[in-house]
């Protein structure tokens, strides 16, 4: 189910990033807490009476001067615009009504979608009267916030959600496969979902998704149905977008969300980039199954250990993500591909497995006595219990005498004996520790 997708838009210094943060909540600054996870702050996920949504933060869109930045942040913003089902339009108590705030407005009328205006800065009650001028704006009760002190937040996000789409249930069964290509632009997804449905024997019909933006690709090969899930942006887009990095991470934020697999394909000529461990990031985030597609490989010159080389690159810089598996292919020559499909099989299956809780118990059980829990002040944490909550990602929550206790480094090791008990090949794998209650 696609989260609806707040973009927050104003000039630049009006708090922006403040009001983002707050927006969020603490997921982000918990995300970055992982070892390896790259993050921009452009991007979050935050949620609103048990609804997800995703927020975009644009960066300061300035009306007046030509130069090239203030080109490209105009275009961010009108994308982000385009991206979003609910905009904030955020001005400043402060600085009261601008020129460049009402030539905003123009913008955000022209795109006919729902605006929520927000006055920042609003520290006081002292200042509640100042933001009367802004009904001039045209977009109905401004709503008076203040970032910095979380004022008027809760009645932000109670005006988004007025504004969000109903949810849309998926409309494919649990038998289906649902795949998504995602990476960087000219990374060559194009010509891998070409050289996917190209092969032989694949039945493929095309039927446009229902959910807003995308394109669905069903195709059924040796008796296994799948769907690759695209989002129209991604190939239709001109050029001047396409080179916008940032912004292709959010039209691709769309499929992932819907897709059981992806396939973050790097570029095997260029190498990997910084843009590669954002994308990948927000793969492993979204707790779905991935397999690297290094794409391009026979364009690259290569001795006896070029593989080799390139394997323990995307092992050093996705340290987050050693559990996807990669495979070296060419779309161009279709070498290797006969192998994709098999292992987006593997690793769908990997990401719906469900341990029983005896023999999960058994393989904790197992870790603690070859690798005691750690202390902290004299009290070791004691692991009671263990059980499988979800799948999709598999998901286990550890009962203790005191989550505190437990550190980063035991939740790692103990994943991988898990990992190495079940394998889970391509899955993250949640962990979640509980206070075990007195009556259990």
């Amino acid at each position: 189910m696609a989260r609806p997708i707040i973009a927050i838009v104003g000039r630049p210094n009006v708090g922006k990033s403040t009001v983002f943060n707050r927006m969020i909540g603490d997921r982000l600054a918990i995300v970055e807490d992982m070892p390896g996870v790259t993050r921009d702050r452009l991007y979050g996920i935050g949620e609103w009476l048990n609804r997800e949504y995703s927020v975009i933060d644009t960066g300061g869109i300035e009306i007046e001067g030509e130069n090239e930045i203030l080109r490209s942040v105009r275009m961010q913003a009108e994308l982000a615009i385009e991206e979003a089902d609910v905009i904030v339009f955020m001005a400043d108590a402060k600085a009261g009504l601008t020129s460049s705030d009402e030539e905003i407005a123009q913008i955000l009328y022209r795109s006919g979608k729902p605006v929520v205006l927000a006055v920042n800065k609003v520290d006081n009650l002292k200042r509640q009267d100042e933001i009367f001028e802004f009904y001039a704006l045209g977009f109905g009760d401004p709503i008076a916030i203040s970032g910095s002190h979380g004022i008027g937040i809760g009645d932000l996000l109670e005006a988004c959600a007025n504004h969000f789409p109903e949810d849309v249930e998926d409309e494919y069964g649990d038998e289906v496969i649902k795949v998504a290509l995602i990476g960087r632009p000219n990374v060559g997804k194009s010509s891998l979902v070409n050289a996917i449905l190209g092969e032989e024997r694949v039945i493929v019909s095309n039927v446009a998704g229902t959910t807003r933006d995308a394109i669905d690709t069903p195709f059924e090969k040796d008796d296994q149905k799948y769907v690759i899930i695209d989002t129209a942006g991604m190939r239709k887009r001109g050029k001047v977008y396409e080179n916008m990095e940032k912004y292709s991470v959010m039209r691709a934020m769309k499929a992932i969300e819907r897709a059981d697999v992806i396939l973050i394909v790097i570029n095997g000529e260029e190498g990997i980039i910084e843009q590669d461990k954002h994308i990948a990031g927000y793969a492993h985030e979204a707790g779905k199954a991935a397999v690297f597609v290094v794409n391009k490989w026979d364009a690259v010159e290569k001795d006896e250990k070029t593989l080799q080389h390139f394997t323990q690159k995307i092992r050093d810089h996705f340290l987050f993500m050693t559990y996807a598996p990669i495979l070296f292919v060419s779309a161009k020559t279709t070498q290797r591909l006969n192998r994709l499909l098999p292992l987006v099989n593997q690793v769908a299956e990997q990401h719906a497995i469900r341990i029983q809780t005896h023999v999960l118990n058994d393989v904790i059980s197992d870790a603690v006595a070859l690798n005691s829990p750690p202390t902290d002040k004299g009290r070791r944490m004691r692991i009671n219990y263990a059980t499988q909550v979800a799948v999709r990602p598999p998901a286990f929550v550890l009962f203790v005498n005191d989550p505190e206790l437990m550190h980063f480094s035991y939740e790692r090791y103990l994943e991988n004996k898990i990992r190495a008990a079940f394998g889970f090949e391509g899955t993250p794998l949640r962990i979640f520790t509980r206070k075990k209650s007195s009556d259990e």
